[in-house]
């Protein structure tokens, strides 16, 4: 079960569709600065230049990564054997799309992946530093395999979502557990990038996407909150998830 932490703000309830759907917490609007963050002795071109970026309406997004419970009532032939708990992997970005699309159709409600900089934007819940309670990380505050000198300090598996502490806006596992699918083809910096938050385009053809938040097998720098990466759109593997995302309020949300 997901321990309690404290909302930042007193829009960020959370509710859920069905039972059957995700987890959702509603985030407000604001702005924010998307990128290196100052002194992050690991920040790299791709997250440069740090830019501000105005979110101007409230969007809603997973309190965690799609389970392979909740997966697996669009696909239930997806993972067999596994703990429904479990964020789901072994999914591309095309499945992704395929599930917000089921999920859209399911509920009524406009689902989709998260921009890279809503992604963003909800895990740093409004922190300046390179994760989002400090500067530093410790396996008590997320599931990943390695230290910095390479010595394996984790578990070495992934873990059931809501293992490890929310942050500030009481959403889970954006640090660590599996990397999480955006909607934004991939660029290698921040160059030309939308300041209001909106996924960005590629060229026609383009067939790499964006990755957040690093994962169970990975090093603490790569769990950094402005950390990216990229993929092929049909790459699967047991370390990449996603979750989602609406900003489709026509009807009442759901109870929690």
């Amino acid at each position: 079960m997901m321990s309690e932490a404290p909302i930042l703000q007193s829009s960020g309830r959370i509710w859920r569709d069905l039972s059957e759907t995700p987890s959702m917490v509603t985030l407000p609007a604001g702005v924010f600065v998307m990128g290196e963050n100052a002194a992050d002795k690991f920040a790299n071109d791709t997250e440069r230049p740090a830019h501000c970026v105005t979110l101007a309406r409230d969007f809603a997004i997973g309190s965690a990564p799609v389970t392979v419970g909740e997966f697996r009532h669009f696909d239930a032939s997806h993972s067999l054997g596994e703990a429904d708990e479990l964020p789901v992997a072994w999914v591309n970005w095309y499945d992704a799309l395929d599930y917000c699309d089921w999920l859209s159709d399911r509920t009524d409600r406009s689902y989709r992946l998260p921009s890279e900089a809503e992604w963003e934007y909800a895990c740093r819940a409004a922190s300046t530093t390179p994760f989002p309670w400090g500067n530093e990380i410790t396996t008590k505050q997320a599931n990943y395999l390695y230290d910095e000198s390479g010595i394996r300090v984790g578990l070495g598996h992934r873990t059931p979502v809501g293992k490890y502490p929310a942050n500030a806006f009481g959403l889970y596992d954006l640090q660590g557990n599996v990397c999480e699918w955006v909607a934004d083809a991939w660029h290698a910096d921040y160059l030309g990038a939308p300041a209001d938050g909106h996924a960005r385009a590629g060229a026609a053809g383009h067939m790499q996407r964006v990755i957040r938040g690093g994962a169970w097998d990975y090093l603490p720098r790569l769990l950094r909150s402005s950390w990216r990466d990229r993929r092929p759109m049909d790459f699967r593997s047991d370390n990449i998830g996603f979750r989602v995302v609406t900003d489709d309020f026509k009807k009442q949300a759901g109870g929690s």
